[in-house]
C-alpha cells in the first residue's frame, strides 16, 4: 500500500488523477442515461442487437489501426527528442493505419448485407448502418492518432478533457437520435459517436502543427514498423477476439432462447463494463507502468499482493454492495422489463471478480514483451469461454452465459498462477529476474 501511496504522489499521470475520475464518471454517467434511453424507447430486443452493433464496432475499430495504439504512445513518448525518429514513427503509424482504415472501410461498406445478416441476422436490415460506420471509420482512425500524439507528449490534462467532451457530446447525439428514431437512432449513434470527438481533437493538436510537415510517405521505416508490430499483434487479439466471440455468444443464445434473454445478457455486461471502469483505470495507470519499472522477482510478488491486500478487498466490498443493490440498480439502469436481469448478477460479479486477480497479474505479460504467451493465453481464453458458454447455456439457459464467463476467468486465472508461480510461490533471492 505504502509502494501505491508514494507512486500517486510521484508519477505524473497520478497528478491529473481527479480528471480521470471525472473521465470515467462521465462515462458511466454518460453509459447509464444511454442504457435507459434504449431500455425505454426500445426495449429488451433492441439492447441485444445494440450489444451486438457495439461488440463489431470495437473490433473493427482496434483491426483499422491495427492496434498499433499503445505502440505509438510509447515510441513518440521515446522519441519525441529526436526529430528524425519522431518523423519516421510518425509516418510509418499514420500511412499503416491510413491503409488498413481504408481497406476496412471499403471491405465493411460493400459487404454491408453480409455483416448485417452475420450481426443481426437476415430479420433485419440494417446495412445502410454498417456503410455509414465504414464511412465514419477514418474519422474515428484519425482521432486515435491525434490522441496517440498528445499521449506521446504527455499532454494527459488536453487528453481527458477532450474525453469528458467527447463523452457529453456523445451522449447528447445518442440521446437525441434514440428519442427521434428509436432503434435505428441508437445504431446509427453507436456508429457515428466515436468519430465525433475528432472535431474536438484537432483543437488539441492544433498548437502541434509542425508535427504534420514531418508526416511523409518516404519516412516510412521498416524499423519502427518492426517495432510497433508486436504491440500490434498483442493489442489485435485481445481487442478483437473479446467483442467477437461475444458476438458469437449472443447470436447463440438468440438462436436458441430467444433474443429477449440475449438482451438480458447484454444488459448485464453493460453494468459490469460500468463498474469495471474504477477498477481497470487503476490497473492500467498504476500496475503497468509500476511492472514496466519492475525487473526482479521479488518487486513482482510485492506489487501482486500489495494490490492484492490494499484494492481487492474494497473490490470484494463494492461487489457485495452490488449484488445487494441489484433490484434497485436494474431498474435505475434499465426499466421493469430488465427484472431478469438479476438473476445474472451472481455469476456475472463472481466471474468479474477472478477476472480482476487474473488481469493483475497478466499485466506482467505486456510489462516484459511476452507477446507469445501473452497471444497464446488470450486465444485460450476465448476458446474456453465460447465452449464453456455454449455448454452451460444448453443446460441452464442465459444463465450458463454468466457461468461460462465465471469458468473461462477461472480456468484463466489457473494458467496464469502456473505459468507465474515461481515467481509467486517459489523461493527467490535479491536479483532473479522478473
Amino acid at each position: 500500500m505504502k509502494n501505491l501511496l508514494k507512486y500517486i504522489n510521484n508519477n505524473v499521470l497520478f497528478k491529473v488523477a481527479h480528471l480521470n475520475t471525472a473521465t470515467i464518471i462521465t462515462k458511466i454517467f454518460a453509459g447509464i442515461l444511454t442504457s435507459k434511453a434504449i431500455a425505454i424507447f426500445i426495449g429488451v430486443e433492441g439492447m441485444a442487437l445494440i450489444g451486438n452493433l457495439r461488440n463489431f464496432l470495437s473490433a473493427i475499430q482496434s483491426f483499422s489501426i491495427l492496434g498499433i495504439y499503445n505502440g505509438v504512445v510509447k515510441t513518440i513518448a521515446q522519441y519525441k527528442d529526436d526529430a528524425v525518429k519522431l518523423s519516421k514513427t510518425l509516418s510509418t503509424a499514420y500511412y499503416i493505419g491510413f491503409f488498413f482504415t481504408i481497406l476496412v472501410s471499403f471491405t465493411c461498406y460493400y459487404n454491408a448485407s453480409t455483416i448485417n445478416d452475420f450481426l443481426f441476422s437476415s430479420n433485419y436490415n440494417y446495412a445502410y448502418v454498417i456503410k455509414i460506420m465504414a464511412l465514419a471509420l477514418p474519422f474515428y482512425s484519425l482521432n486515435l492518432f491525434s490522441f496517440s500524439i498528445m499521449n506521446g507528449f504527455s499532454n494527459y490534462k488536453m487528453l481527458l478533457i477532450i474525453n469528458i467532451i467527447g463523452q457529453v457530446l456523445g451522449l447528447l447525439v445518442t440521446l437525441l437520435l434514440i428519442y427521434q428514431d428509436n432503434i435505428d437512432g441508437a445504431l446509427v449513434a453507436a456508429v457515428i459517436a466515436p468519430s465525433l470527438i475528432f472535431l474536438i481533437t484537432l483543437v488539441g493538436i492544433v498548437n502541434r502543427k509542425n508535427l504534420v510537415s514531418q508526416i511523409k510517405i518516404s519516412n516510412i521505416s521498416a524499423e519502427i514498423l518492426k517495432k510497433l508490430g508486436p504491440f500490434a499483434l498483442m493489442a489485435l487479439v485481445s481487442a478483437i477476439a473479446i467483442p467477437i466471440v461475444s458476438i458469437c455468444i449472443r447470436n447463440y443464445i438468440i438462436d436458441s432462447i430467444g433474443i429477449k434473454d440475449a438482451g438480458y445478457w447484454e444488459a448485464m455486461n453493460r453494468i459490469s463494463d460500468y463498474y469495471l471502469m474504477f477498477i481497470s483505470s487503476i490497473m492500467t495507470l498504476y500496475i503497468l507502468p509500476r511492472f514496466n519499472e519492475i525487473d526482479n522477482k521479488k518487486d513482482f510478488r510485492n506489487e501482486v499482493f500489495s494490490f492484492y491486500k490494499s484494492v481487492i478487498p474494497i473490490f470484494t466490498l463494492g461487489l457485495i454492495i452490488i449484488y445487494l443493490l441489484k433490484p434497485f440498480i436494474v431498474t435505475l439502469v434499465f426499466s421493469e422489463d430488465f427484472k431478469p436481469v438479476e438473476n445474472l448478477f451472481f455469476w456475472q460479479l463472481l466471474g468479474d471478480f477472478v477476472k480482476v486477480l487474473s488481469v493483475v497479474i497478466a499485466y506482467q505479460f505486456l510489462a516484459k514483451k511476452m507477446f507469445t504467451h501473452f497471444i497464446i493465453i488470450e486465444i485460450s481464453l476465448v476458446i474456453m469461454m465460447y465452449f464453456s458458454s455454449v455448454y452451460l447455456i444448453d443446460a441452464f439457459g442465459v444463465k450458463g452465459a454468466v457461468m461460462g464467463h465465471f469458468v473461462s476467468y477461472l480456468m484463466h486465472y489457473g494458467i496464469v498462477l502456473l505459468l507465474f508461480s515461481s515467481s509467486l510461490f517459489g523461493v527467490i533471492s535479491e536479483d532473479d529476474k522478473a
